[in-house]
Order: structure tokens, then sequence, then C-alpha cells
């Protein structure tokens, strides 16, 4: 009588669940970043449980389809290997002088021949701790970031290569740069198929 062989079966993460945790990290991120560097009222966020921790959220209807709406097409963009840098722009509304500026880096790992049939073997608990770590860094800068003592908005800007067609609500934007800019790097997340880096970039109060 022979005993048929156990077998453990990995859960895969596929190109297109790799950007949808990079996106879902992004989400959380930016709406962190509202939240403590206060650009809305404390009133307009709620917390919401993730990743072992409470971030805030805003409930501002506008804010939410405006996020939405980048991330649906960022994702098509991740999938296809077209984008490299999301950055988060926060301008002071009166001067139109750029305050700060949060990039998130992409890169992506392995053979591009595989295209969207690349997997990733890596554990979801391991990236989810990795992406954790990020979002404690985001949630403590308060503590170095100079104070934002202006009516502030921000925008989000995405470069992408040269050969992507833009889609019509989409448009050609300069790069934000800031005077006597400081900049502070925090630790990246890998789905071993996207490696995020974040960096925060500010206007030195000296």
């Amino acid at each position: 009588m022979s005993t048929a062989p156990a077998v453990k079966h990995k859960s895969s993460i596929t190109v297109k669940g790799s950007a949808d945790i990079v996106c879902d990290y992004l989400n959380y991120g930016i709406n962190s970043i509202l939240f403590q560097r206060g650009l809305y009222p404390s009133e307009n966020f709620k917390i919401a449980e993730s990743y072992g921790l409470n971030i805030w959220m805003s409930t501002d209807n506008k804010i939410k389809e405006f996020v939405s709406t980048v991330l649906d097409q960022l994702k098509e963009w991740l999938i296809n290997r077209t984008v490299n840098k999301i950055a988060l722009i926060i301008t002071n509304v009166k001067t139109l002088e750029v305050m700060e500026r949060w990039d998130f880096n992409v890169e992506y790992e392995g053979d591009n021949s595989e295209g969207e049939s690349r997997t990733s073997e890596k554990p979801l608990k391991q990236i989810q701790n990795e992406i954790r770590d990020v979002l404690k860094q985001i949630a403590s800068s308060i503590a170095y970031l100079p104070l934002l003592d202006c009516l502030c908005s921000f925008d989000v800007q995405i470069y992408t290569t040269n050969d992507v067609q833009l889609p019509n609500a989409w448009a050609v934007a300069e790069p934000a740069s800031i005077k006597n800019a400081q900049s502070v790097k925090m630790r990246t997340f890998s789905t071993n198929i996207h490696k995020m880096e974040t960096v925060v970039t500010y206007k030195s109060s000296e």
C-alpha cells in the first residue's frame, strides 16, 4: 500500500495582485500624509484598521474619488511596467510654491520577458509587515517635518515612460521642484515584482 506524498500549495502573487498591493499601500499612505500634514480638518477623517495599524482615512467624497481615479489608472500602468514614480505634491494655495513632495519610486523586479505571467512566492505576511513599517514612518514624520503654516492643496503626478498614451482627463505637468530642499528616505517594501521606495522632500526652514 503506497501513500501519496503530501503537497503544500503556495499561493503565488500575480503581477495584477502585486499592483493591487502597491495601490493599497498608496491609498493608505496618501490619506495618512493628508491627515498628518494637516491639509484638511481632522474631523474629515476616520480611523481604519489595516496592516495592524490605525490609519486616518479621509471621509471627503471628492478626495476619495480623486485618489480612487488616480490609483485605478496607476494599476494598469504598474501591470504594464510603464510608470516609475508617483509624486504627491503639497502646494501653498496662495503663492503656488511647492512646500513638500512625497516620491514613491517604483522598481520592477524579475525578467520583463515573463510579462503578466510572472508570479512571486514571497509570503504576503512578510510584504504586509514591510508596508506596516513604512506607514509607521509616514505617521511619525510629523516629528521632523516643518509645520505647514499656510493653506495648502495637494496633487498627484505620475511619471510614465514616453510611449504611454495619456487618458483625456490627464495632462503633462512640469516636475515639482522645491527650493532649499531636504530629503528623508524611508524604508522600502517589495513584492518581488514591484519594489517601492518612499522619499519625502521638504522646504528647509533654515
